[in-house]
C-alpha cells in the first residue's frame, strides 16, 4: 500500500503544516469550548497507524479513537489527505536536529542513519507514505537542514551533497522496510518465518535438486553463511534472527556509502571528481 502526499486541498494542506492563520485550528463561536484542536486529531490519528497499520486509518477510525464521530473531526481536518501529511509531519519532529560535527561528519551521519533506521521500526506506517510527493511541512525540512548541515563538513559542492542526501534517505528507508516487513510477517501471515523457510526450503531441493549446480556462487555464499544463520535462529527465533540480519546489512551498507562518500571528498580534494557530479 502506497500513500501519496499532498492529495488534498494545496492551500488548506500547506495551512495547516505551517499553522497559519487559515487553518482554523480551533473552533469558535457560542457555548462551551470544544474538546478537540488539530494535535489532538493528528496525536489519534498516529495512535491508530501505530497500533494497527495504515490500512486501519480512516477519519471515522480516528474518530472512534476519540470517542467521537467522523463529522465532528471534518471542522478541523477537511479529510484523511490532509490527516496523513499532519500525522507524517508530526512523527518526523521525534527526530533529533541537532548532531554535533566535532569528530567529524561520519560519526554524525552514523547517529543521523541509527535514529532514523529505529524511527520507522516506531512507525512503520510511515514507510508507505511515497516520497516522490513530499508532504513539505516544517519537520520534513527540519530533517533535510539537519543532514545538508552535517554534510557540508565534506566539503562537496551543493549538487555533490544533494544527490549523497538521497541515496542515504532512500537507502534507510529501503533497509528499514525490510526490518519492519519481518516484523509484520508472522502476525500478518499466521506463518513464522521458521515454517516459511523450513517448508519452502524442503520443497526447493526436491524441484531443484541440481540447485548448487546451477548456482555454483550463491550456493557457495549460502552454505558459508548456513552455519551462522542456523546459531542466530535457534537463539532468538527466526523472525528476531531475520530482523538481527537486516540490522547488520544496514551498517554494513551504510559503512560502504559513507565509504564512497569519503572517496568523493578525497576525489574533489585532489580535482578529480567525474564531471558527471558536477553537472545536472
Amino acid at each position: 500500500m502506497v500513500v501519496f502526499a499532498g492529495q488534498g486541498d494545496a492551500r488548506r494542506s500547506m495551512a495547516l503544516l505551517w499553522r497559519s492563520a487559515e487553518s482554523g485550528g480551533a473552533r469558535t463561536g457560542p457555548g462551551p469550548k470544544p474538546g478537540l484542536d488539530i494535535d489532538t486529531i493528528v496525536a489519534a490519528g498516529v495512535a491508530v497507524a501505530d497500533e494497527q497499520g495504515m490500512a486501519a486509518l480512516s477519519m471515522r477510525a480516528v474518530g472512534a479513537q476519540l470517542g467521537r464521530t467522523a463529522m465532528a473531526l471534518y471542522t478541523y481536518v477537511p479529510s484523511k489527505s490532509e490527516l496523513v501529511d499532519l500525522m507524517h509531519d508530526r512523527v518526523l519532529a521525534e527526530l533529533p536536529t541537532e548532531y554535533g560535527t566535532g569528530a567529524g561528519w561520519r560519526p554524525a551521519i552514523t547517529a543521523w542513519a541509527e535514529d532514523v533506521w529505529a524511527f520507522h521500526l516506531r512507525h512503520p506506517w510511515v514507510l508507505q507514505v511515497s516520497q516522490a510527493r513530499p508532504v513539505l511541512g516544517p519537520s520534513e525540512y527540519g530533517q533535510l537542514e539537519t543532514v545538508v548541515r552535517i554534510l557540508r563538513e565534506t566539503g562537496l559542492d551543493p549538487l555533490h551533497v544533494r544527490r549523497v542526501i538521497a541515496v542515504l534517505f532512500q537507502f534507510v528507508r529501503g533497509m528499514a522496510r525490510v526490518a519492519a516487513e519481518h516484523r509484520e510477517a508472522a502476525p500478518e501471515t499466521g506463518v513464522s518465518d521458521e515454517e516459511w523457510w523450513a517448508e519452502r526450503s524442503a520443497l526447493l531441493t526436491e524441484f531443484a535438486p541440481d540447485f548448487a549446480e546451477r548456482f555454483p556462487a550463491l550456493a557457495a555464499l549460502e552454505s558459508s553463511a548456513t552455519l551462522t544463520a542456523v546459531t542466530g535462529a535457534e537463539a532468538g527465533g527466526a523472525a528476531s534472527h531475520m530482523e538481527r540480519e537486516a540490522k547488520e546489512a544496514f551498517r554494513v551498507g551504510l559503512e560502504v556509502i559513507l565509504d564512497g562518500i569519503e572517496a568523493a571528498v578525497r576525489a574533489d580534494s585532489d580535482g578529480t571528481v567525474h564531471a558527471s557530479v558536477r553537472t545536472p
